[in-house]
């Protein structure tokens, strides 16, 4: 079956948007295609600095032809309605049209529409340019000429050639013809920049992609990615390093370059003296170079590691000393930095109110910038305050989290003042990324407990899913106080996520909260931080979420969580109640008990509706059931009263197996009542009576979770 081959050739692409934009092809062609009735075998696309890429493998040569059948109005139909069937169908007359007889409605008319398949080809010819003109660039441009006109084609970069060729593997492809503002498609594409900037003939996808390899282009970005990464571990272990991976740096290092050559570097070992978090960010975001280390002691070495994107007839060794001019050069500003944010500010003396008010110390450097920032007034948000007054309200919560957490409540208090520090400091404002981590640094230096100092950079995570949550007691009171208070203040201000929208990442916070309290075992009574059943309910739903992605089943948090249920604002309470009770329905007695709760409360639900809400509250008479004389009536009611203050016991113990394994001693009885018993029964007292039996089961499980919440 014919293969599409379609290429894209412009100037250069920004790596960051190379992948999206591959993807984005690939489904945009090939749902259109599929609208169309084209289906296809497979899809790949892929990108280069240069080009967008896509080949779509066995699509057919036309699509299907279409045969409809639409019914019209009865024979003898007023001539209104004839004439509206004609112009919808597309006859001329009613010979065109088919009639056909039905025993109960009589004869009407028939048209049968038949459509032949459209050409693939000519398809294509209208697919491609429709995507070009509306492609998805989250930023684009005009160029040229044309520009000035309001209508011209907007491409993320100028755009050069458009290859598309279609046909068989067995016979030469056909140039897929259309032109798209003066762009006519062909079957030519160029090579690299530098090496074969000449224009190259192709007819499929395979010796395009041949071709392109013997003109120094690679294609696929993810063997970009291996070439790389195979031969910087290569050069490294020749110089007994070892290269500290990054893969969003990797994967960027992919995006800007068509025939990757891995090179090194060097710089002089006195910057090693500055932190080796700030060395690898200064060579990783100027040059979008790698750093090595020493594997003997983990410390960096002084090489790095860059990615030319040709093979330079010297060796490289230009390439590497003019990267290696601009990275001293940039060292030499990180040394700056370093220097300057361990000395004294030099408006110390007006700095004293903000120290008194905030109880710093300004003998040392990072008290000193802490100071520096409430005196400056740095706003956190118009309606929550100041920088400075955000950190007395964490100092605050953090010291009362303390006990909590398990951690001094004077060392989380040190901690949460100085956790803000490092935001005015010269480093963190060339590379903000760095924040709470040279806060550590300089803390470390001024001789801080190191659970605090390690509190200044921890306090931040976890930053997302899969980040580190922190263990130490201090990080964990930190940075659980830095979180809610976020989530408390935007909840005040009625600033909460809506729909997609979180522009003060407030799901992130809360899930990061949820994660340091049930990763660390704390026991939080939230609603007593939190004093807003709407953000607890926020809460709720970000834990429903978490436990979702780990497999379990949401339905059981609403049930752990339903109407009397306890418990509801201890997070980590809730997670073990979720996991006890999911380990017990997938036993035989949690299936049961389950299936016997839903009969009994749909009877409930059936009869109450007759007497009334609580009509059957209260307990069952036991001399009633005694007079009765039925042995399963009699063995259910003793074990509801046997085993409903067992689970009560349990959970409020927050045993919360015991409590399921109490649940399971009632099963037999639930199986033997409604195979036995007839609920409903003519005498209205032992129907009443048997109806308060069930409700006891009702509420008996209430004291583990509301089964009424549980699907199945």
């Amino acid at each position: 079956m014919p293969d599409l081959l379609l290429e894209l050739f412009s100037e250069e692409i920004p790596a960051r948007m190379q992948r999206k934009a591959a993807d984005d092809l690939r489904k945009l062609v090939t749902d259109a295609l599929v609208e169309r009735g084209l289906v296809y075998e497979g899809a790949k696309a892929f990108a280069t600095p240069r080009r967008l890429a896509l080949h779509v493998a066995g699509l057919p040569v036309r699509g299907r032809d279409v045969r409809e059948e639409r019914k019209g109005p009865r024979v003898g139909a007023p001539d209104a309605a004839i004439q509206g069937f004609l112009k919808a169908s597309g006859l001329s007359s009613l010979d065109q049209a088919t009639i056909v007889s039905d025993p109960k409605k009589g004869d009407s008319y028939i048209a049968v529409i038949e459509k032949p398949g459209q050409e693939t080809i000519a398809a294509i010819a209208e697919i491609v340019p429709a995507v070009i003109r509306s492609f998805p660039w989250p930023k684009s441009m005009r160029w040229g000429k044309a520009s000035a006109a309001g209508a011209s084609l907007r491409w993320v970069r100028p755009l050069h050639s458009i290859l598309c060729t279609f046909g068989a593997e067995t016979e030469d492809p056909e140039v897929v013809a259309f032109d798209v503002d003066g762009i006519v498609s062909g079957n030519v594409t160029y090579g690299h920049r530098f090496h074969a900037p000449g224009a190259i003939t192709v007819k499929r996808f395979d010796d395009y992609v041949a071709s392109l390899e013997k003109a120094k282009v690679v294609l696929d970005a993810d063997r970009r990615k291996e070439i790389i990464l195979a031969d910087a571990k290569t050069l490294a272990f020749a110089q007994g390093l070892e290269l500290v991976e990054d893969e969003g740096l990797l994967e960027e290092v992919a995006g800007l370059v068509e025939w990757p050559v891995v090179l090194m570097g060097s710089f002089e070992e006195r910057f090693l003296d500055i932190p080796a978090e700030t060395i690898r960010a200064t060579i990783r975001a100027n040059q979008k170079c790698f750093v090595l280390r020493d594997p003997a002691t983990g410390n960096l070495a002084n090489r790095f590691l860059l990615t030319a994107n040709l093979v330079a007839s010297d060796g490289g060794t230009a390439i590497t000393a003019g990267n290696g001019r601009v990275v001293r050069a940039r060292l030499s500003d990180a040394a700056y930095f370093w220097q300057t944010d361990r000395g004294p500010l030099p408006d110390l003396d007006t700095l004293q109110a903000s120290a008194d008010k905030l109880g710093l110390d300004l003998s040392k450097p990072l008290d000193q910038r802490m100071a520096k920032l409430d005196k400056l007034g740095v706003v956190f948000h118009a309606k929550l305050g100041t920088q400075g007054e955000r950190v007395q309200r964490i100092a605050a919560l953090a010291r009362e989290l303390a006990p909590i957490a398990g951690a001094d409540a004077e060392k989380a208090e040190r901690a949460a003042k100085l956790a803000k520090a490092d935001l005015p400091t010269e480093m963190v404002g060339e590379f903000p990324e760095l924040q709470g981590l040279m806060g550590r640094r300089y803390a470390e230096l001024q001789g801080e407990d190191a659970s605090a100092a390690a509190a200044i950079e921890e306090h931040y995570k976890p930053l997302g899913p899969s980040d580190r949550v922190p263990s130490d007691p201090v990080s964990v009171a930190v940075a659980l106080a830095d979180k809610l208070d976020t989530l408390v203040g935007f909840w005040a201000i009625d600033e909460k996520p809506t729909g997609s929208k979180d522009p003060y990442a407030l799901r992130r916070a809360a899930l990061g909260v949820i994660r340091l309290v049930v990763e660390n075992g704390v026991r939080l009574p939230l609603a007593q931080v939190v004093k807003d059943a709407d953000l607890l309910s926020f809460f709720h739903d970000r834990l429903k979420v978490m436990l979702r992605d780990q497999g379990a089943r949401h339905d059981l948090v609403d049930a752990v969580l339903g109407e009397g249920a306890s418990g509801s604002d201890d997070l980590l309470l809730i997670t073990r109640r979720v996991a006890a009770l999911s380990r017990f329905l997938e036993t035989e007695d949690g299936k049961s008990l389950l299936a016997g709760y839903k009969r009994a409360a749909n009877i409930l639900k059936a009869e109450e509706k007759k007497d009334g809400e609580g009509a059957f509250a209260g307990a069952a008479d036991l001399q009633l059931i005694a007079d009765a004389g039925l042995i399963e009536e009699k063995a259910l009611a003793v074990a509801l009263s046997q085993a409903t203050p067992k689970a009560e016991a349990a959970v409020a113990a927050e045993d919360y197996e015991g409590a399921m394994s109490a649940l399971a001693e009632i099963r037999p009885a639930v199986d033997a009542f409604f195979d036995k018993v007839t609920v409903n029964d003519p005498d209205p007292a032992l129907r009443a009576n048997r109806l308060k039996l069930l409700n006891q089961l009702r509420a008996a499980t209430l004291a583990v979770a509301d089964f009424g919440r549980i699907a199945g």
